[in-house]
């Protein structure tokens, strides 16, 4: 059995600062070019990288092993040129002798990247990394930042938003004070993280394509989206305009605004939703029972939130007392109301939405059972 031992360099530093061609093939051929690099270059990793492939070749011949180690490196101006050279210096030790496996040596992390190139041609037993100690941190925050920067997705993600920060903050701090430039950059880098960590970047993606084919498909829920964002955008308007003349507080201010809008955001709500269940009737595969209970649910908090705000409003704000079949309500009676009618509605949308899974699931079920009854039929009349 004869193991090679292969010292791997890639960006060929071995070659260039030694004034040597490789690959380098042999025990005393090895040894020497250890004395010629140490002498060019004593500091280079790679004297430690030929050094642990002699030993280890050592090793193996203690042990009974037959083995020859071998310095390959890539040669080229670019990282192409460099695999390639280093392949073809590979094939030719691997061609001038038969061997059974290899021990790939390595002295960096980008040298990694050939370990594959070798398993391409031979079975690779063991790769073993040598780092000189007190380089290893260094070396390491080196190669990932290099694999970081080589990253486009990663550039995009955290290096542009920290770019337009560190441009807009010389312009802020001149035209406002050092709180403000600073509050504008945080806030323009927690929005990034957030965009990015909630996935809104791949829904924002995703959001043309799922336009086109539901336009395409004919869905009538496009439509009923488009009315649900007008009526949103009148709701909010409304109840800015509710909470603009307000000057008793922020919080009456934004009780005005929820009072006043909470019904047109259900409206919107309840007109996006019923063009889902819309689609969903015209689909073959019938209704499923989440869109059938969210037009209840959306009522029901519509209500729960227009209750709490009238409430709020009727202690703070000094509104009328409501009144209902001719009895007039405190503000607790008129909040209890709400609170219990919101609850009603709620369980009412259960109530049908578990209905019409029952009735589906029945029909199912019968659906499925008729050509079993027929064919029990049919074998009781043969």
């Amino acid at each position: 059995m004869t193991t090679l031992v292969l010292c791997v360099d890639r960006s060929n530093d071995v070659g260039r600062k030694a004034g040597v061609e490789t690959p380098i093939v042999g025990w005393e051929a090895v040894r020497s070019l250890v004395t010629d690099l140490g002498l060019a270059d004593p500091e280079d990793a790679g004297v430690n990288s030929l050094l642990e492939s002699l030993r280890v070749a050592r090793d193996l011949s203690d042990e009974g092993e037959e083995s020859v180690v071998a310095v390959v490196s890539g040669a080229g101006e670019s990282a192409v040129r460099a695999d390639r050279a280093l392949a073809r210096q590979l094939d030719e030790v691997v061609a001038a002798r038969e061997f059974d496996s290899a021990i790939v040596v390595i002295d960096s992390a980008a040298d990694e990247r050939a370990v594959p190139m070798v398993e391409s041609r031979l079975p690779v037993d063991a790769v073993d990394r040598v780092v000189v100690r007190q380089a290893r941190d260094l070396e390491s925050t080196y190669y990932l930042l290099k694999q970081f920067m080589a990253d486009e997705e990663l550039r995009e993600t955290v290096l542009v938003p920290i770019g337009i920060g560190l441009l807009i903050l010389p312009a802020l701090l001149v035209y406002a004070s050092p709180a403000v430039a600073l509050a504008g950059v945080a806030t323009l880098l927690g929005a990034t993280l957030l965009y990015y960590g909630l996935g809104i970047d791949d829904l924002v993606d995703a959001a043309p394509d799922r336009a086109r084919e539901a336009l395409y498909s004919g869905q009538v829920s496009v439509v009923t989206y488009v009315a649900g964002l007008g009526l949103s955008v009148v709701g909010a308007f409304l109840g800015v305009i509710s909470a603009t003349p307000v000057t008793d507080g922020e919080f009456v201010a934004a009780m005005r605004f929820t009072y006043a809008a909470v019904p047109w955001l259900a409206l919107a709500a309840l007109t996006a939703s019923f063009g889902r269940l819309l689609d969903e009737l015209i689909r073959d595969e019938g209704v499923r029972s989440p869109y059938l209970n969210l037009p209840f649910g959306v009522v029901a908090v519509g209500l729960l939130l227009r209750g709490f705000a009238g409430y709020f409003l009727e202690r703070e704000d000094g509104w009328s007392q409501l009144r209902l079949l001719g009895y007039e309500l405190a503000p607790t009676e008129r909040l209890a109301v709400f609170i219990v009618g919101s609850i009603a509605l709620a369980l009412v949308g259960v109530r049908v939405a578990s209905s019409v899974t029952d009735e589906t699931l029945d029909d199912v079920i019968e659906d499925a059972g008729s050509p079993n009854e027929a064919n029990r039929g049919g074998d009781g009349g043969r």
